[in-house]
């Protein structure tokens, strides 16, 4: 309560409790953005079965186009789309929430989500997969996770997403299946590098790494170079 003196007397302002459901909003837009609440977004999951299991991303791994990258001259980012839209029929889409904020509802642990609107995280912790750091997010400060699609927009351009449509191409940037909430640095070192040029620094997901690269590949029929094939054969062979 706030005391206010004027020349009538005192007047008393009540001040109101600023809570979670006032820094709510879903996207790119601020915290006090008005938006429609969000009761219930769906869910936030991937494809059934993804991603594979290492004896079945073996076999997926021998099946896959082997075949030198092209096109690459010609890659831009735009030309998979807005950032972040939650307008695909990948995992993911349509359910109210931009893709970011999925990535981060999934991978993120003591996850806080906004009271009006639950796309939002507000505060949490990753245990980045590719560098083992555990990474804090807070809605209001900068972070130092980002999100990572596994196997790059650039790589899989030069890989046949140049032949796509512009629509397979926005729901392949957004599609759950493909995303990892990492940490920033190690994203920039990875870039858009394929296996035979970057690995992740933490052996402990090597496995997993190659099972959802050869997952992704297969998923959207993308073709491997030979030292690419090769590079992801000795990832799977840490599985066991």
């Amino acid at each position: 309560m706030i005391r206010i003196r004027t020349g009538g007397g005192v007047v008393l302002l009540a001040l109101l409790p600023v809570t979670a459901a006032a820094l709510g909003g879903c996207g790119s837009g601020g915290p006090g953005e008005d938006r429609p609440a969000v009761a219930s977004p769906v869910p936030v999951v991937g494809s059934p079965g993804f991603p594979p299991t290492a004896a079945r991303a073996r076999e997926q791994l021998a099946r896959l186009k082997v075949a030198w990258g092209e096109h690459w001259e010609t890659y831009k980012r735009e030309e998979f789309g807005r950032t972040w839209s939650d307008d695909t029929d990948a995992p993911g889409g349509r359910n109210g929430c931009d893709t970011r904020d999925d990535v981060l509802r999934r991978d993120l642990s003591e996850l806080r989500v906004g009271d009006r609107n639950p796309c939002v995280v507000l505060s949490g912790v990753l245990h980045d997969p590719y560098s083992g750091k555990a990474l804090p997010y807070s809605y209001r400060k900068a972070s130092q996770i980002q999100t990572d699609h596994v196997v790059a927009l650039g790589a899989a351009w030069r890989a046949g997403a140049w032949a796509w449509t512009p629509a397979r191409r926005l729901a392949y940037a957004n599609d759950l299946d493909v995303l990892l909430a990492t940490d920033k640095q190690t994203n920039y070192d990875k870039s858009s590098k394929t296996p035979d040029k970057w690995k992740p620094p933490r052996r402990e997901y090597w496995c997993e790494y190659g099972r959802r690269w050869t997952g992704i590949k297969t998923k959207y029929g993308l073709a491997v170079s030979p030292p690419e094939k090769a590079a992801v054969a000795e990832l799977l062979a840490t599985c066991g």
